[in-house]
């Protein structure tokens, strides 16, 4: 899976924002922490929820698997909604 190209993100401070151009039906801004932001990092190139997985857990060595598991859940479910990855 992969972040589908009309849909661009920019860093705002410690947030970052993401909107997608007119071709892709989504118009709104999705805004993200520090975490959600890498999970959608990883999704600029090719990828599977597991290697987006484990790269979490690399980068916060501390977090939970489960808990990162949900939140990479969350992300990926969030996008899929406004119909922003190719699968």
């Amino acid at each position: 899976m992969k972040l589908k190209d009309g849909f661009k993100t920019h860093m705002a401070g410690d947030k970052q924002v993401m909107a997608g151009v007119a071709s892709t039906g989504f118009s709104g801004l999705v805004r993200s922490n520090s975490t959600a932001a890498f999970i959608i990092d990883q999704l600029k190139t090719e990828t599977t929820e597991e290697e987006i997985v484990q790269a979490v857990l690399a980068r916060y060595e501390d977090a939970s698997e489960a808990q990162v598991r949900a939140d990479v859940q969350k992300v990926v479910d969030t996008l899929r909604g406004i119909n922003a990855l190719d699968e």
